[in-house]
């Protein structure tokens, strides 16, 4: 099938055009009950953007975007490494703890964490390089494999938390969940964090070996 300078197989026109449709109703779905999600979530940006988050978050982005280019997938560059972090990070800690809490969120906001899940992890990687290249990348389905490994740990990653009483956890395992962290557990969080740090690093450097 040929439109414009995109040529793409049917197969994947249909694919292509089921998930634009999903992420452009999760949008709109979001916009017209913007107030209800807002009350559901209330705190989630002070939530999300403590220094810690932001300086990880920050360190890990200029990490795969400087190694993007050497890791010999040519589909892996300049634009779309730090274009699926940023995603990443504005969406990974909400969609865990949304499918953590499933037994009491919504349907349609289960939907939407799928949505958004799925356009971080994979479909804008997918739509830029179909726009760039003409073609839809081979790598489509491994991507969405491999890019989901690394969308799971940073989504625990930034829900890290210790309580009093409850020693570290998972922010979304608790009630409040979205409570910023006390910054003076900013260091036992990172300790904690180590680990699934550089498991993600690990998995970025096995592309380069």
């Amino acid at each position: 099938m040929q439109l414009g300078w995109i040529e793409i197989e049917p197969i994947m026109a249909v694919y292509t055009a089921a998930w634009i449709a999903a992420v452009a109703t999760s949008f709109a779905h979001l916009i017209v009950n913007r107030q209800s999600y807002a009350a559901a979530y209330s705190g989630y940006w002070r939530f999300l953007l403590v220094p810690w988050k932001v300086l990880t978050f920050a360190a890990s982005t200029i990490f795969i975007t400087v190694v993007a280019p050497y890791t010999g997938d040519p589909t892996w560059d300049y634009v779309d490494a730090p274009m699926m972090a940023v995603l990443s990070f504005a969406s990974a800690p909400w969609v865990l703890g949304v499918f953590y809490r499933w037994k009491r969120a919504p349907v349609s906001h289960l939907a939407v964490a799928a949505c958004l899940w799925m356009l971080s992890a994979s479909w804008c990687y997918d739509l830029y390089q179909l726009l760039l290249h003409g073609f839809y990348p081979l790598t489509w389905a491994t991507n969405i494999v491999a890019s989901s490994v690394l969308y799971i740990i940073v989504g625990l990653v930034w829900n890290l938390d210790v309580r009093p009483g409850r020693g570290a956890t998972f922010a979304f395992q608790e009630n409040p969940w979205l409570v910023p962290p006390a910054r003076e557990a900013t260091w036992r969080i990172l300790l904690w964090a180590t680990p699934a740090g550089l498991l993600g690093v690990a998995s970025i450097v096995y592309f380069l070996v």
